[in-house]
């Protein structure tokens, strides 16, 4: 039977070619039954571009970011909702019959719970209150796959051009239309960063970053303490 909607999902990449190719066979179901698999590449000088072309439907070069790169995406995307997807986290199998049950609802938008691959005890400990945070207020962030209709999306003009918190300030604005449409299924993002930096560092990393956002300091000025602070710990 067809589906009761038709799903774009819209991938972000840069520098990927260790697992770009991992992350879009795994969306090869979903392209089975009709739906598309776009990436969106920010000028990669590695092989990524040429790793993604025969696995997506369409491969798109836009400037770099984030919040450029998803919206370049959905410029182009045929779908009545579009499923934003970092280039390390996996949908669970059943991902497509939980979002026939969002497209059945009235809710504008949703996102998944998020679990990392990791095994270490600490990192269901950090899933869990992720997923309570977003469970309390709302706001979700990429990892945890944000769904969204196309017309919501466009009413809201997609997200903003922002170096960090992209998907929170857009996940705010979602907010003004309709609660989020929550899968309890985990989507699995690569614990690899949390790995390489310090999970507990991590944390207070993004709880930081967050705190002095909504304090009021510019994206801008917070992403050059993102990177200087990944800059440290990794020497």
């Amino acid at each position: 039977m067809p589906e009761p909607f038709s799903l774009s999902v819209i991938v972000p990449v840069w520098m990927e070619a260790a697992s770009v190719a991992d992350t879009l066979r795994a969306l090869q179901p979903i392209r089975a039954r009709g739906h598309e698999v776009i990436v969106v590449d920010a000028g990669s000088s590695d092989r990524t571009a040429e790793l993604a072309r025969p696995l997506c439907d369409r491969l798109v070069v836009s400037g770099k970011g984030r919040a450029v790169q998803m919206n370049a995406g959905a410029a182009v995307a045929k779908g009545d909702v579009f499923l934003f997807l970092h280039a390390d986290t996996r949908l669970p199998d059943n991902a497509l019959d939980h979002l026939v049950e969002f497209a059945r609802s009235h809710r504008a938008w949703g996102r998944f719970n998020v679990r990392l691959s990791g095994q270490r005890p600490t990192f269901r400990v950090i899933a869990w209150f992720m997923n309570q945070r977003s469970r309390l207020t709302g706001i979700c962030t990429g990892d945890q796959a944000m769904f969204v209709r196309r017309d919501a999306f466009e009413a809201l003009a997609g997200f903003h051009p922002m170096p960090l918190m992209e998907d929170v300030e857009f996940s705010r604005r979602l907010c003004l239309v309709s609660r989020p449409f929550c899968i309890k299924e985990p989507v699995v993002t690569d614990s690899r960063r949390w790995e390489e930096h310090g999970a507990w560092r991590t944390i207070f990393l993004m709880w930081r970053l967050r705190w002095r956002y909504w304090r009021g300091e510019s994206p801008e000025s917070l992403a050059q303490i993102y990177r200087s602070d990944v800059r440290n710990a990794s020497k």
